[in-house]
């Protein structure tokens, strides 16, 4: 099975001296993110994220389906992730590492399991027709930090994205094109974003957003999820090294501001494309030929 090329004792070395000296490769100090970019295309519902060099792209589709018979008044919403060898040589296509098994767990209980999505909206006849929305994330490059950016990803598209309207008529159910009706948006309680911190040095050094280098090299892992208003949706550490209450506290208060400042990002991102997705609509609406 493929593996990442593991960092050389020189390399190892470097880091973590540099680390105790409170230093890091790329020059950031440890409660800092790398670069975020964010980017939506041309249809609803599809959001490209940088974090530094990690791509993640997620696209959001939505189809009219048969409600679960347990809960007929919920419409579904699934998450698929794909990590393939074009992120990292290290995956397989059609083969989950132990990896991508607990990425999409992360992301599962981030975002679904914390009830972001209002699925009761997306119900149309109850016990016979709902929308299924589903959200495909797409692993392009990874340089550390997937579940973060990732996570990014998944609720930008999410609140990028809109549904056709529908109308019931009796028996008849009625979805009306993009032309016909405005789209509509998804009902979104909250944004859930989670912030993963690496710890080193027995736990004396934490930091956040590590680069797959700084991964490597750590001694445990734990990813924080909160929405803006400080609610902690999950707290995930699988294994590694224990960490104490006090650098439990410590860790979601900074997470807090950071979560704060990537929520006012995506929404600073959305309405500068709603802005420009009006001004073309006007262009377009404005634009006249003479008959010949």
């Amino acid at each position: 099975m493929p593996r990442e090329l593991e960092p050389s004792t020189s390399e190892k070395t470097f880091v973590l001296e540099a680390l105790k000296q409170k230093l890091r490769i790329d020059g950031r100090d440890f409660e800092s993110f790398r670069g975020l970019e964010l980017s939506f295309g041309e249809d609803y519902g599809l959001a490209d994220v940088q974090l530094g060099k990690t791509r993640v792209l997620a696209r959001v589709s939505a189809e009219v389906a048969k409600p679960f018979s347990d809960r007929p008044f919920d419409g579904i919403f699934q998450i698929t992730t794909e990590l393939g060898p074009m992120a990292s040589p290290a995956f397989e296509t059609g083969r989950q590492t132990e990896q991508e098994v607990l990425l999409a767990r992360l992301i599962e209980k981030a975002i679904r399991r914390s009830g972001a999505i209002d699925t009761e909206s997306l119900c149309i006849v109850a016990g016979q027709k709902c929308w299924q929305v589903r959200v495909d994330v797409h692993f392009l490059h990874h340089d550390g930090g997937l579940v973060d950016a990732s996570c990014i990803a998944v609720v930008a598209a999410l609140q990028h994205f809109r549904r056709p309207d529908v109308s019931v008529e009796g028996e008849k159910i009625i979805i009306h094109t993009l032309t016909e009706r405005v789209p509509v948006p998804l009902s979104i309680l909250h944004v859930p974003i989670c912030v993963t911190y690496s710890f080193y040095h027995g736990g004396e050094i934490s930091l956040v957003d590590a680069t797959l280098q700084e991964e490597q090299l750590r001694d445990g892992d734990m990813t924080i999820t909160l929405n803006k208003f400080g609610e902690v949706c999950q707290i995930a550490k699988a294994g590694g090294l224990p960490i104490g209450a006090l650098a439990l506290l410590q860790c979601a208060r900074v997470a807090l501001v950071k979560v704060q400042e990537i929520t006012a990002f995506i929404q600073k991102r959305l309405e500068e494309d709603q802005t420009l997705r009006t001004r073309r609509d006007n262009l377009l609406e404005s634009t006249a030929e003479n008959p010949r």
